[in-house]
């Protein structure tokens, strides 16, 4: 049965006017951004299966274009829409973690702000977390689908935003798309170098994170650094 033909207190749009977004299911949520299902299937029932088949929101987000396009009523315009909205979320919890300016203590610290957005990427990307001298957090810089093989570009720029931002020292992380969070060689030798010019220009490297898919492995704790 259409959605349009359900009493208005169950559909999903008059409940979050009414009663707040926070008061829907991930089904309800998803369906809304949806807007239609297909024939013979409601958004409610499309959201249902999508949900059923990838378990949440973050494989969902992982999913490739093929395997979404595999649900009846699910276009590119529509999933579209849905990649765009998990999008913006992942970016609307980070500003919100950078506008608190967390105390970074520990690798643990980083994984809690960085990991729901690092292990749902398809491509290696390469992020500095800058601080004070209290440890607290300036600004999280990226640099789009950069990896340790670029280590000279990657190096120069995130020096130069950490001086920029008058950052007394930095977190390097970058995520391996393949799940598999150990460093390789080229990694080892990219933190060396890392290192030495934090030294150089007086910049303290705290830590290097590399995280996989539920994973992360940080030098500092590993002794490596």
């Amino acid at each position: 049965m259409a959605i349009k033909s359900w009493p208005a207190a169950d559909r999903p749009r008059e409940k979050l006017f009414k009663s707040g977004e926070h008061s829907l299911s991930n089904t309800e949520l998803l369906a809304i951004l949806l807007a239609s299902g297909a024939r013979g299937q409601s958004a409610i029932e499309l959201a249902r299966k999508i949900l059923l088949r990838f378990g949440n929101f973050s494989r969902i987000s992982q999913a490739d274009i093929k395997q979404l396009r595999g649900f009846k009523g699910l276009g590119l315009a529509k999933i579209a829409q849905v990649k765009a909205a998990l999008e913006i979320g992942r970016r609307f919890g980070e500003e919100k973690i950078g506008d608190r300016r967390p105390r970074i203590e520990s690798s643990k610290d980083v994984a809690l702000i960085l990991m729901p957005r690092m292990r749902s990427l398809k491509k290696e990307v390469f992020k500095a977390l800058l601080l004070n001298s209290q440890n607290r957090l300036i600004d999280i810089v990226e640099i789009e689908e950069g990896t340790v093989n670029q280590a000279h570009p990657i190096i120069r720029e995130v020096f130069q935003k950490a001086l920029e931002h008058f950052a007394a020292s930095l977190i390097c992380l970058h995520n391996h798309p393949s799940g598999d969070s150990q460093p390789s060689r080229e990694d080892k030798e990219f933190t060396k170098r890392l290192v030495a010019a934090g030294e150089m220009l007086e910049v303290k490297v705290l830590d290097h994170l590399i995280f996989g898919e539920n994973s992360y492995f940080s030098f500092l704790d590993k002794g490596l650094l």
